[in-house]
């Protein structure tokens, strides 16, 4: 679980990433035609575990499960909707960033995962902007501080009160001895242009910067007095929608609550299946294939709602990810399986590219993609077992090359009457799913030869073997009956023997072939260095600043420069 000190509130069991509006205790959405208005007002008696108050519009994983779910429901639930206003509920406190008695009290590992998913969440707010055509402006109306601040510029548009009180701040290092954790260094400087040396004075203050040189310095866009904020706002809304390329049409899609059920071994849901054997650390997660093909038009997409299958996939695959990421932490390995009819998934994947224009069916592939994201992200060994019955095509490809191995059965094994396994390429593997950094995972896999690439999308719509799977470089190794079993477990007892930390270092560096993006440098830089300096006793001893923050007493710092 999360921490070995900390209660989850409520007597909860575990931490739940599913919720809805009506049971936000920190977020207010309201929505009036083509604009929405995000409020946040955080319950400071409702944090995620006993132990700490959210004062002052502070945060912890609880507040940010809140804000992805609102995130989503405005992509998915209101294609109306063109701006998305986030502003506070509270008096002259925009928000005080991720809560600091929470940090102080958590394990290592939750402060990790809280940072990713936090990540996530910001980069979804940006993703939104760029492929869904909702823009976002943030009102700052007193102090944005830390992680309220990395809120805002995940934003695109920034407008502060000019009353000599409202002020951003990245004060981590001053404050804190860590890193601001949610992007703030990054976005600072990529997203924003602001000059390094003036990035340099910025986040090591701990007064931050107000008036017009937060504007001068890019750190806002723009300032007004209290007076005009409101008027300046409603005209910055106005460009914005006036600008947006949302094509909405018709009502959205209801996101329904998902059937689950959890128990100690294993989680349930409709098309997703969890068994977690714990004495062997492994959680392995199986896909069905839908049991028909895909409906014909947008109508037969509309009348299925979220049953739509590639969406109830992705959401249960969501779900299923988030759930093994923070709640299942001795878990050193994610096996992927799959089993159903190709052709259906095939024609399900087709359904998605001759209708990518739509913008309910835009939604589900940039989901998909998310998805897949959170995975390539997820600090576990990823391997997938491509065997008899199994439907890895297209979009569910994916999880074959975003494994750090693969395995393919040659053929059938003696007395399995399942048809003997094939992947099948789509349009779906090429373009539609780029990683974080920019590439398809074919892309990033055949990037020493261009050329495997062509031979690869040459194959598009052929069922391929295992041998053949193996020439093209899909899979990492095919192999036959004699060999398979225990070649897979010898490779399962070996992985699982290795130190959690190695590995985990080695398989993020290896997963990210290629460019560097501000969205991977978000997740390889800046969280690598956080997920060291959240290790250090500068920052989390009993003399370092995160536990010394608000008791008076100055941090102790060992102060070799390493």
């Amino acid at each position: 679980m999360a921490g070995d000190d900390r209660v989850l509130a409520g007597g909860a069991k575990y931490i739940d990433f599913q919720t809805e509006p009506s049971r936000y205790r920190h977020w207010k959405l309201d929505v009036a035609g083509d604009v929405a208005t995000l409020t946040m007002d955080v319950d400071e008696n409702a944090g995620l575990f006993e132990g700490y108050q959210l004062k002052l519009n502070s945060y912890d994983l609880g507040v940010d499960i809140e804000l992805a779910d609102a995130v989503q429901r405005l992509r998915f639930e209101h294609p109306e909707v063109k701006v998305v206003v986030m502003r506070s509920g509270k008096n002259r406190v925009f928000c005080a960033g991720a809560n600091i008695r929470m940090l102080a009290g958590s394990t290592h590992a939750h402060k990790v995962n809280f940072c990713k998913f936090t990540n996530e969440t910001r980069n979804g707010l940006e993703d939104s902007s760029e492929n869904s055509g909702q823009s976002f402006i943030t009102l700052v109306n007193g102090t944005a501080a830390g992680g309220g601040y990395e809120l805002a510029l995940a934003t695109d548009h920034i407008m502060m009160a000019d009353d000599g009180a409202a002020a951003v701040a990245l004060p981590e290092v001053p404050l804190l001895a860590v890193l601001p954790g949610t992007g703030g260094l990054t976005r600072v400087v990529d997203k924003r242009k602001v000059r390094r040396d003036h990035a340099d004075f910025f986040c090591t203050i701990e007064e931050g910067i107000k008036g017009k040189r937060a504007v001068s310095w890019r750190l806002v866009d723009e300032i007004a007095p209290n007076s005009k904020l409101e008027g300046k706002l409603a005209e910055r809304v106005k460009e914005f929608a006036a600008k947006s390329k949302r094509n909405g049409e018709g009502k959205g899609l209801a996101l329904t609550q998902l059937d689950r059920t959890i128990d100690d071994s294993a989680i349930r849901y409709g098309f997703v299946s969890v068994d977690i054997d714990r004495a062997a650390r492994i959680a392995t997660i199986s896909i069905k294939a839908p049991e028909a093909t895909a409906p014909a038009d947008i109508d037969g997409l509309i009348a299925q709602g979220a049953a739509f299958w590639p969406l109830q996939v992705a959401r249960e695959l969501d779900d299923a990810i988030l759930h093994l990421r923070i709640n299942e932490l001795g878990i050193a390995m994610l096996v992927f399986k799959s089993h159903g009819d190709r052709a259906n998934v095939v024609s399900y994947d087709a359904f998605l590219e001759a209708n990518k224009a739509h913008w309910l069916v835009n939604e589900v592939r940039h989901y998909w993609k998310r998805v897949l994201k959170r995975i390539d992200v997820t600090s576990r060994t990823l391997v997938t077992l491509v065997e008899p019955g199994s439907c890895f095509v297209g979009t569910l490809a994916e999880l074959v090359f975003a494994a750090d191995r693969s395995y393919m059965l040659i053929g059938q094994k003696q007395g399995d009457n399942r048809p003997p396994p094939a992947i099948e390429l789509t349009a779906m593997n090429f373009g539609p799913y780029p990683m974080s950094h920019g590439l398809t995972r074919l892309q990033s896999r055949f990037q020493a030869d261009p050329s495997d690439l062509e031979r690869a999308q040459a194959a598009i719509g052929k069922a391929l073997d295992a041998e053949e799977a193996e020439e093209l470089g899909l899979v990492t190794f095919a192999l036959d009956d004699i060999d398979w079993d225990d070649e897979v477990r010898v490779f399962f007892e070996e992985r699982t023997s290795f130190s959690p930390d190695g590995l985990t270092g080695m398989e993020a560096n290896l997963r990210f072939v290629g460019p560097e993006t501000m969205e991977s440098k978000i997740f390889s830089r800046l969280t690598a260095w956080q997920n060291w300096i959240f290790q250090r006793p500068n920052a989390v001893g009993e003399d370092g600043a995160l536990r010394r923050y608000g008791t008076g007493q100055k941090a102790q710092f060992d102060m070799t420069r390493v």
